[in-house]
């Protein structure tokens, strides 16, 4: 069960936006990832929990980040719940899309465990529901992924299996590089791996 520490900073201008402390694991049904976010002051803010099944679909997202929380899970689509911070207008929504993203870690797993892509396939088109920072507003977007190449690299534990993938953003055609070892993410836009406790899982 990897645990560890992720920083986040805006892609654009390097701001801090704070860490992610996280565990996850697979198992018996999926996947699950778990994590408690925290500001650059150090105080609380927000929490991830995610769980896939053996295919790759989101079968539950909990997303809290402020007072704002999303209930989530791969329905009709996709359906969401969104509750403001009184409690008192809570929102249920859907789209025709395949999954979520957001700014946490998790959703490039997510993703990439859904897609099962290898490096002699075409580009796939994916559309997803992103929750954005701070009131989490839901927006579809879609994008382009593609598995460049995966290699191994020698390590004390034997060999790191790690995977670049080439993402493109359809409605802008901007694309970055997500580099990914099992479940955790080595380095992607706006993420940092700072501390990993226990080597990474691998899917079978």
């Amino acid at each position: 069960m990897p645990r560890g520490r992720y920083s986040l900073h805006d892609p654009h201008d390097r701001t801090p936006l704070g860490e992610e402390h996280f565990h996850c694991a697979p198992g018996p049904s999926g996947w699950r990832y778990v994590s408690q976010r925290t500001s650059p002051s150090g105080t609380a803010a927000g929490s991830v929990d995610l769980a896939l099944d053996d295919r790759g679909r989101p079968i539950r997202l909990e997303l809290h980040v402020g007072d704002w929380q999303v209930r989530a899970a791969a329905l009709n689509g996709v359906t969401w719940v969104r509750t403001d911070p009184t409690g008192a207008h809570a929102t249920e929504d859907n789209a025709p899309a395949h999954a979520f993203t957001g700014t946490s870690p998790a959703f490039l797993i997510a993703t990439a465990r859904l897609l099962r892509l290898t490096p002699d396939a075409p580009a796939t088109r994916i559309r997803l529901v992103a929750f954005t920072d701070p009131v989490l507003a839901p927006r579809t977007l879609d994008q382009s992924w593609a598995l460049l190449k995966r290699e191994a690299h020698a390590t004390d534990n034997g060999p790191l299996i790690v995977e670049e993938y080439q993402v493109t953003a359809l409605d802008t055609g901007e694309q970055h590089a997500v580099h990914l070892t099992g479940d955790v993410v080595l380095a992607a836009p706006g993420i940092e791996l700072e501390h990993l406790e226990t080597p990474p899982s691998t899917f079978a």
